[in-house]
């Protein structure tokens, strides 16, 4: 079997891991989920869901890892016997889905970089616009870039873990950071919108909580899993990969706490630019942070540059997510087939690349698969690793949890009887939500585009 590869210095492991949270599921998906689901009032119950749900749930993946050394298939098969691989698995599957799509939309946004930097953005009227997304976001050329990005990911996943992962991240992340920090600064002096997108995005009006939480605890729940990289066994291998020294607690604080900051800095430079645009950030799907910046960019003075450097930011803050996803899938390979490292990684990147061409024909399938990742599969996955960890191996779960700790106290059991009952609780609760809104969809939306 090849030998287990690890972490050669800690900031590189909390890089990753940060590197992993902070991708499109702060910088494209955040947004519009937002702007959909009420703008302050949605960050006010997805900030709630991460202090509550996402740094214990970080804890339950991460003692999992370190443990057992192994992928999320053999860590949970090597703990809780044969039938808990099946819940690795859904994890394998988490991965595949996600990353296909994934794939496909940072593709998009290597377009719009590629546009910027050889043709400037000259579309203006809400025809132009919508063209342009169009030829980007589907045919030919989104098969190319979407092609062009898995090739990327998986050659930083064949370079391993200190070559490859740990390298690219100690540039992506700290670059990400620095260049959301001077937007965030461009648009609150430069854009006159800036107050009007701050009052939307900061002030949380709690009515629209109390009419709308059977959809805003699903998404908020959704989100905050997909910006953690939570759900879906990233970290459970990304903490495989640790050596026994490490304090997991106080790594889970600093991770969850520089993802937030960015996943809140965002909303800073994406909805002044919004608003700026003229647009209904209530209206906005999935395309609008290519609509509206796009217009935005084409309109302020250097809007070409700052055009240029925004998506290639996100490119490359796509890149340092989803190499933490394929080599989640990689590892499962290399753990459980024996396969050696560029083998798994090249196998599992066409794996994805395959599973993503329908997404890049029609957005029927970027629904298709963002919801049943984002709605089902994140969240059944979270419940089932907290209930794993909480009810079927709470002394290992412990004993890991106080590994490299001084002194613990009584923060041990409060951790594991939060994880036993309120979080597993609220998570089956987001769970019904979430599949009750996806088969919505499947019975509407998706039957629709299939009878035509």
């Amino acid at each position: 079997m090849p030998s287990r590869e690890t972490w050669a210095t800690r900031m590189g492991f909390i890089l990753a891991a940060v590197g992993s949270a902070v991708g499109l599921g702060n910088i494209w998906r955040f947004p519009f989920q937002a702007g959909a689901e009420g703008g302050a009032a949605f960050l006010f119950v997805y900030l709630g869901f991460i202090a509550l749900i996402g740094f214990p749930a970080i804890l339950v993946e991460f003692v999992i890892g370190r443990r057992t050394k192994r992928n999320p298939v053999g860590a949970l098969k090597e703990l809780g016997g044969d039938r808990w691989k099946y819940v690795g698995g859904i994890f394998v599957v988490t991965g595949f889905v996600l990353l296909s799509y994934y794939s496909v939309v940072a593709g998009w946004f290597f377009q719009y970089f590629i546009t910027g930097l050889f043709e400037g953005y000259t579309a203006t009227t809400p025809e132009e616009l919508g063209a342009a997304f169009g030829a980007a976001s589907s045919g030919t050329s989104a098969l190319l870039a979407h092609a062009a990005f898995m090739i990327a990911v998986t050659g930083i996943i064949v370079a391993g873990i200190r070559s490859g992962i740990e390298i690219a991240v100690k540039v992506m992340v700290p670059g990400i950071l620095f260049i959301l920090l001077g937007l965030a600064a461009y648009g609150a002096f430069a854009i006159p919108e800036a107050s009007q997108a701050y009052a939307y995005y900061l002030q949380p009006d709690f009515s629209v909580i109390a009419e709308n939480w059977q959809t805003l605890l699903p998404a908020a729940a959704g989100q905050a899993f997909f910006t953690l990289s939570l759900g879906m066994g990233v970290m459970i291998t990304y903490a495989s990969y640790l050596g026994e020294d490490r304090n997991l607690a106080e790594d889970a604080a600093v991770i969850v706490s520089l993802d937030t900051f960015i996943a809140v800095l965002v909303g800073f430079v994406v909805f002044p630019f919004i608003f700026q645009a003229g647009a209904d950030p209530t209206e906005v799907g999935p395309d609008a942070i290519f609509v509206s910046l796009a217009q935005a960019f084409a309109t302020i003075p250097g809007g070409r540059l700052l055009g240029v450097v925004f998506f290639g930011m996100v490119v490359i803050a796509a890149l340092s997510s989803a190499i933490s996803i394929l080599e989640m899938l990689a590892s499962y390979l290399i753990d459980e087939f024996k396969w050696e490292r560029p083998k798994a990684a090249a196998a599992a990147g066409l794996a994805v690349f395959v599973l993503g061409i329908p997404v890049t024909i029609d957005l029927v399938f970027l629904d298709l698969f963002d919801g049943l990742a984002d709605s089902v599969l994140l969240v059944l996955g979270a419940l089932l690793v907290v209930l794993f960890v909480g009810w079927v191996i709470p002394e290992d779960g412990l004993d890991e949890l106080t590994t490299g700790v001084e002194n613990i106290g009584s923060l041990g059991s409060i951790w594991l009887w939060a994880v036993r009952i309120p979080i597993a609780i609220v998570l089956v609760i987001s769970l019904y939500l979430g599949a009750t809104g996806y088969l919505e969809f499947l019975a509407d939306d998706f039957l629709g585009w299939l009878n035509g």
